[in-house]
């Protein structure tokens, strides 16, 4: 085992800015420290997305609606496809402004993606 302590520069919450790193890669030269507490923070994005799924997107009905194994897996895909299609918009929005897409509110894009649905509706094909 190999712990990693480091401190934040400019940290979200002020009255904790030093970290541990608890992680089995033990070799130094193959994984530096300055490394893997860099990349710690990318782990936690992970999670951000189940939560933009579960919480945001699917919203407060059950945990999915289909009752057959097929249409569970055709929703699954369908909460997949609609959360990439948001991810991308976010994506186009930040780049002419070169900021992290991170940065944007993935519940604010949604809602006003859902605000415009209707007039898009109105485009012929």
């Amino acid at each position: 085992m190999r712990v990693i302590d480091y401190r934040l520069q400019n940290a979200a919450t002020p009255t904790q800015d030093r970290y541990r790193l608890v992680t089995n890669l033990l070799d130094p030269d193959q994984t530096p420290a300055l490394e893997l507490a860099a990349l710690y923070p990318e782990r936690w994005e992970v999670e951000s997305v189940f939560d933009e799924i579960k919480t945001h997107l699917r919203g407060a009905s059950t945990v999915l609606r289909s009752k057959t194994p097929d249409l569970v897996q055709q929703e699954l895909w369908g909460l997949l496809l609609t959360h990439f299609a948001i991810r991308q918009l976010m994506i186009k929005a930040a780049q002419p402004h070169a900021i992290d897409p991170d940065q944007l509110s993935f519940v604010h894009a949604k809602n006003v993606i859902k605000r415009k649905l209707p007039q898009a509706a109105a485009i012929p094909p």
